[in-house]
């Protein structure tokens, strides 16, 4: 980690950079983690830089990286935000970085932070400078590349994959930090602000920061006072992350497998990270008629009631309706039949020819006469054909012979004897 002199020196000027900023790295030697990325850059010609995307979660080591590749190189690097600036803002450093390279035979590295905020329109307006290789592109992204950044794009750069920072890696950036800070900071208080870091170094340096400010406290202060007066909660949970999508798909498994406190937990995963508790009881509706279907059709009308109470409750209260569906859902008996139905008989239109009505059962049809209307007969049921004689053998459903939906399965066995 460089060296930086007295950042927080009491007499120093107040307005000092954050210390996530003022102890980054400019030097691979001093960059923690992303052992597989380092493995990347040994391959790489500096005098022939590709472009790069920057995938993964915050506070990995994205931008610090693409800043020290440019060091290495000796190429300008120009910084870009795609949340701060627009096309017109970008348009002005392009046209920078080519006239640098015009005059000095020397291209420049446009480093795109936020990438995946451009739009298409945005990005494409990328692709004619890349295909030429006008500049070296650099981008940063917590997004899924592949559904963020448009496909063109995608195929004129090379994406390096970053993963979140383990414990220990934190804990030796921690550990540096103190080094050039000599905040007094206990080891207790160092490996609990690691440990709840998520992986992420900014927050961590961010979370050791707090104690900077305090420090000539810090001695006489119990490990309990000062995680509860001093550091903040961080608890990871980014409703456009992929996170998101593993604590929804964690919670419909758990209701699927009939783990009640497992389906409650997640739930509580998703309120706590501030999800929405609408988008919460659309994926109940789902998951009430794809898992539990017919074995207990209440299962869907609790669903649909508990996404109708809490629009015109809202939260804190919410939260109770909520957990109600979820743990009706959980217990009920599960059946998939429905959801199989469908697709199967999906598949099937979609690999067939128009498929034809059988004339009496069509609406305006000489032979519509020959209908059984079924309410003349016994019990209100008669055999008759409602598929042609190439679908008339074809079977899409078939019950789960659980709850009510065995109830259904009985019931016609029954009336067909």
């Amino acid at each position: 980690m460089k060296k930086q002199l007295n950042i927080f020196d009491e007499n120093a000027d107040t307005n000092q950079p954050p210390m996530a900023y003022s102890l980054r790295p400019d030097s691979l030697d001093y960059f923690v983690g992303q052992e597989k990325v380092k493995s990347r850059i040994k391959s790489l010609n500096f005098s022939n830089l590709p472009h790069i995307i920057f995938h993964g979660p915050p506070g990995c080591g994205k931008t610090t990286l693409a800043q020290i590749l440019a060091k290495e190189s000796g190429l300008e690097l120009y910084p870009f935000n795609a949340v701060l600036g627009g096309v017109n803002d970008l348009r002005k450093i392009i046209s920078e970085a080519i006239e640098l390279q015009k005059m000095y035979q020397k291209k420049s590295i446009i480093f795109i932070d936020e990438i995946h905020r451009f739009n298409k329109a945005q990005q494409d307006a990328l692709l004619p400078f890349l295909e030429k290789g006008d500049f070296v592109l650099f981008g940063a992204t917590t997004e899924y590349p592949q559904t963020s950044i448009n496909k063109a794009v995608i195929s004129r750069v090379q994406i390096w994959k970053f993963i979140s920072l383990t414990e220990d890696q934190i804990l030796n950036i921690l550990q540096n930090a103190q080094k050039e800070t000599e905040i007094p900071a206990s080891e207790e208080i160092i490996r609990h602000i690691a440990k709840y870091s998520n992986g992420d170094a900014r927050s961590a340096l961010n979370q050791f920061e707090l104690l900077s400010h305090r420090k000539d406290e810090l001695s006489s202060m119990s490990f309990k006072e000062i995680t509860k007066n001093i550091l903040f909660e961080h608890r990871q949970y980014d409703k456009n992350s992929d996170r998101h999508y593993d604590v929804i798909s964690a919670f419909i498994k758990s209701i699927r497998g009939r783990d009640v406190d497992a389906a409650v937990l997640w739930l509580a995963v998703m309120l706590d990270g501030g999800e929405t508790p609408e988008f919460i009881a659309r994926r109940l509706i789902v998951s009430a008629s794809e898992d539990i279907g017919n074995a207990d059709p209440r299962a869907l009308q609790m669903a649909v009631d508990a996404h109708y109470s809490i629009k015109n409750i809202g939260m804190p209260e919410a939260r109770i309706i909520l957990a109600q569906a979820t743990t009706y859902l959980a217990q009920c008996p599960k059946s998939n039949a429905s959801y199989l139905a469908i697709n199967k008989a999906l598949e099937y239109v979609r690999s067939n020819p128009t498929i034809e009505v059988p004339k009496h059962l069509r609406n305006n049809e000489p032979a519509a006469k020959d209908y059984k209307y079924t309410h003349d007969f016994h019990n209100h049921y008669t055999e008759q054909d409602y598929l042609s004689s190439a679908e008339k053998n074809t079977r899409f459903f078939k019950s789960s012979d659980l709850g009510y939906e065995k109830m259904q399965s009985d019931n016609m066995k029954k009336m067909r004897r």
